[in-house]
């Protein structure tokens, strides 16, 4: 599904998305949503299912003012 289509299917919520097609950028340009919700405490829940797999986490709408965004990338052995 192409990312345009997703933000307009998910409006207002988070989504998990397993991505198929990225844009020279590294936006999203065309995946698969794994899982959506209105909290993101569930799409961290369904992260835990994707090892392994190229997945991306995306709000659908518009960004509050006060949020803040963070990423930590980890390393396992």
């Amino acid at each position: 599904m192409r990312f345009d289509e997703i933000r307009k299917k998910y409006r207002n919520e988070w989504v998990l998305i397993e991505f198929s097609k990225l844009s020279k950028d590294l936006r999203i340009k065309e995946g698969k949503v794994i899982a959506h919700a209105s909290s993101k405490e569930e799409i961290y829940k369904a992260l835990l299912q994707t090892r392994g797999k190229n997945v991306s986490i995306e709000y659908c709408g518009e960004m509050p003012e006060d949020l803040a965004v963070m990423f930590c990338l980890g390393a396992t052995t």
